[in-house]
């Protein structure tokens, strides 16, 4: 019989238990945490950027592929699927094992309904139709990768969370019990099944509002099993950790990261394309997939340059690029001809000569 009062104490201590955790992590550093690396802002040059974007939102319907539950019946002969849903949001179906990946139904990356960066596309597979999933995985509290709503409803699943520390308690405020919640830092593991989900390094901040600045962490993730490794990045810039990552948990079959929302202003947070095809090689990719693009509008690039900019940068470091479209999976045991080819207009955009974007403090 259920008693309201020992769980409640219950979550008491185990909120406990995660704050000590937390300000006991390496990473924790006089009341927040912190990268190692610099991070350096230019909100001068940022501002005149924003001011002469162009063309940084599709004018014309972005074509997805519609999905549905009995899609996901049966499993990949491979052993691992990865579907794109739009921006950070991956289903992933790893031997046996399905987890979603920063899930973001909601029309808009901000804390308001009525403004903020609105989708550029309706998401390809519904919450209602998503399939029965193991567990979700977050990266970090930030809005286009941890949305009220859209957790709100998974907290009424069975499902597991699997965090970096800090998100814990945003967690709960949302309806997720307190035993369905693993907080982790970086380096630390966790099993599902028989896949080793290991929380990796990321170089990126944290944040809600102006008052919570680096109180949670931020990370990337690596998802090994018996055969099949995959990697996804969280929202990152270049760092000496992806060779680390590479070292321990590499080769992945695929490597999902980060491709977008940079800019020379930010060059500390956000990875630019060069340095994310870097990355791929770094970490031991043997397959590049794009994320936290073409989905909303959180920098001044036009939105087909990051596509355009990673085929050049790919081709030229012989690097596999995929490129589904919203809906589209990616089997590296079936891979089609056409997730290898562009699916969005052509639109005037700055090379990698033109507008450089580089990690500094390397």
């Amino acid at each position: 019989m259920f008693n309201a009062h020992s769980d409640a104490e219950a979550a008491k201590a185990a909120r406990a238990a995660r704050h000590a955790k937390k300000i006991a992590s390496p990473q924790w550093h006089d009341g927040k945490f912190r990268n190692g690396l610099p991070e350096t802002t230019n909100f001068t040059e940022a501002f005149g950027k924003m001011l002469g974007a162009r063309q940084t939102t599709p004018t014309t319907p972005i074509p997805t592929v519609g999905k549905q539950r009995a899609d996901f019946n049966t499993p990949p002969a491979s052993g691992l699927r990865v579907t794109w849903i739009g921006h950070s949001t991956l289903l992933l179906e790893i031997e046996g094992k399905r987890f979603l990946t920063d899930p973001v139904w909601g029309e808009r990356a901000s804390p308001l309904s009525f403004v903020g960066p609105k989708r550029f596309f309706p998401a390809p597979l519904s919450l209602e139709e998503l399939p029965e999933i193991d567990a979700v995985i977050l990266s970090h509290d930030h809005y286009d990768h941890f949305c009220k709503s859209t957790l709100e409803a998974l907290a009424k699943r069975n499902v597991q969370f699997v965090v970096p520390l800090g998100l814990g308690d945003r967690l709960e405020e949302f309806g997720v019990h307190h035993t369905r919640i693993s907080e982790c830092d970086w380096w630390e593991e966790i099993k599902i099944g028989e896949v080793t989900l290991a929380c990796v390094p990321a170089r990126h901040f944290s944040g809600r509002t102006p008052f919570d600045r680096n109180s949670t962490l931020w990370c990337g993730w690596a998802f090994v099993g018996k055969s099949r490794r995959f990697y996804f990045s969280g929202d990152t810039a270049y760092s000496p950790g992806f060779k680390s990552i590479g070292e321990k948990y590499g080769p992945f079959d695929i490597a999902a990261i980060e491709s977008a929302a940079y800019n020379s202003a930010w060059p500390d947070v956000h990875i630019g394309p060069e340095q994310a095809i870097q990355a791929c090689l770094d970490v031991k990719g043997n397959i590049y997939l794009p994320i936290h693009w073409a989905t909303f509008n959180l920098s001044t690039h036009s939105w087909t340059e990051p596509g355009e900019r990673l085929m050049v940068r790919a081709k030229q470091l012989n690097v596999p690029l995929v490129l589904p479209r919203p809906g589209e999976s990616v089997d590296p045991g079936a891979l089609q001809e056409s997730l290898f080819k562009k699916w969005w207009p052509d639109l005037p955009w700055e090379t990698a000569e033109q507008a450089p974007v580089n990690s500094t403090g390397l």
